[in-house]
């Protein structure tokens, strides 16, 4: 049986199906990026990357929970 995502996690198989690029690949463009705070992430890659919020959203909390 397997486990459902939940969480930030369980937008990764749609962000990686819409954007063409693996979550791994996403981790790392945020981790490298000079912003610090959530927001100014979201709002970087929505505007710089095209993702939709709830996608941007997802991908920084995941990021930032794991310690950046």
């Amino acid at each position: 049986m397997t486990e459902t995502a939940k969480g930030p996690a369980s937008y990764f198989p749609s962000i990686e199906k819409k954007y063409g690029r693996p979550i791994a690949e996403w981790k790392a463009l945020i981790q490298s990026s000079p912003l610090t705070k959530h927001m100014e992430l979201v709002s970087w890659l929505k505007t710089e990357h095209g993702l939709g919020h709830g996608h941007a959203n997802a991908l920084v909390a995941h990021t930032l929970a794991d310690g950046r």
